[in-house]
């Protein structure tokens, strides 16, 4: 009866053997990664409007790095790309640009082919527009258009919700004239794009290693994690773990997703406190159990080989196996308010699955409103509970 069960599970977790990467992305994995990655930032001038003399002197002082369309220019301000593969870049912006597929405000991940030594890289880009003046609102605005680049498409797209944050957070050192801070703020925000933006989950694996189970389980347990004695970095590092391997936000038409953002356990659930005076951390009041533990080997394999786009990958199936869960129990409980039988496989189901707490605590917020589902609930807690002391 559990054949399928563990089947799905293992590959929920051999992420190697699933079909998200290609062949060749799949290989990288295997070993230790040492990713090259890049940045550039051009200037974007809708050339049907006022050119201010500020624009004029960057284009005089640019004018081998600007490419000019019919109704706008992109001149270079600053890349870490060898110099032979930033015209291969701006032609490509450029040509994007003339097809209208570079949104305001709204990143675009795409793979490119420059001279660089990985040649063929993931590339995420996103124009940012400055804001139009009252005098002339319909006129074409000027901007920034930010790229980064590294690793693939399929890797990048992995961290979208992450990089269209970060280019924001540069908002507001754009609008300096002629980019005065370039080499104080600029430059070094745009140098750290892969460690913020993507590198936050391998350095969370790397501090808490074998109890990154207890994170794991803190996330579908809605439970709160402090962080103490640390840098602030290591504190927004968790936070934001916890909040990726949370199911809130997964999908907003799924009712099971919006049922376990939503719920609270009524129990009274201390906070998972993380001490970084030692080392390794001390982690107090760490819970977690076997559907949690079975995913901790897969973490530090994949952070063994600094991979953080398969740590990623594994981070989401490991939630899609949460919800596959979810909705197996909510079809339980259906079945066994007219069936002693179906109670009988509920049982089974919640004892071999390792995660019957967690799915319990949020099988009961979701129905608490139905006095049957509840019920069926009370009895697979007990049974849960008993089980637990027995084992005990």
């Amino acid at each position: 009866m559990f054949t399928s069960q563990t089947s799905s599970f293992q590959d929920s977790i051999d992420v190697e053997e699933r079909e998200d990467f290609d062949s060749e992305e799949l290989a990288g994995f295997t070993q230790k990664v040492q990713l090259s990655c890049y940045y550039t930032i051009y200037l974007y001038q809708g050339t049907r409007s006022e050119a201010s003399g500020e624009n004029v002197s960057w284009n005089q002082r640019r004018a081998d790095s600007t490419a000019s369309q019919d109704d706008f220019s992109l001149t270079l301000v600053d890349s870490s790309l060898p110099s032979e593969a930033e015209p291969e870049l701006r032609t490509y912006i450029s040509r994007r640009l003339s097809k209208g597929a570079l949104l305001g405000g709204m990143g675009n991940i795409a793979t490119v082919e420059l001279s660089v030594p990985e040649q063929a890289v993931g590339c995420y880009c996103c124009l940012l527009e400055q804001e139009r003046s009252p005098e002339q609102p319909d006129a074409d605005g000027n901007g920034y258009v930010i790229c980064f680049m590294g690793g693939s498409e399929k890797g990048l797209n992995l961290f979208r919700l992450e990089l269209d944050k970060y280019v924001q957070g540069l908002r507001s050192s754009l609008q300096a004239p002629e980019l005065q801070n370039l080499e104080t703020e600029v430059r070094p925000y745009l140098s750290q794009w892969y460690e913020e933006s993507v590198m936050h989950i391998h350095r969370v694996v790397q501090l808490v290693q074998n109890n990154i189970s207890f994170l794991l389980h803190a996330a579908l347990s809605h439970t709160h994690v402090e962080v103490v004695n640390s840098d602030e970095r290591t504190k927004a590092d968790v936070t934001r773990f916890i909040k990726a391997a949370s199911l809130q936000g997964l999908s907003q038409q799924d009712t099971t997703a919006a049922s376990l953002c939503k719920a609270i356990s009524e129990d009274t659930l201390s906070d998972l406190s993380i001490d970084c005076s030692t080392s390794p951390p001390t982690l107090t009041n760490g819970i977690s159990n076997r559907f949690c533990d079975d995913w901790i080997q897969a973490f530090l394999n994949a952070a063994e080989r600094c991979n953080p786009f398969l740590l990623r990958q594994i981070l989401e199936n490991f939630k899609l196996k949460a919800i596959q869960d979810m909705n197996s129990l909510k079809r339980f409980v259906r079945q066994a308010e007219m069936s002693h039988y179906a109670l009988f496989r509920c049982c089974q189901f919640l004892q071999g699955c390792g995660n019957g707490d967690v799915l319990l605590q949020n099988a009961r917020a979701e129905h608490s409103d139905l006095p049957e589902a509840c019920s069926i609930i009370t009895v697979l807690e007990d049974f849960l509970r008993e089980q637990s002391q027995a084992q005990a």
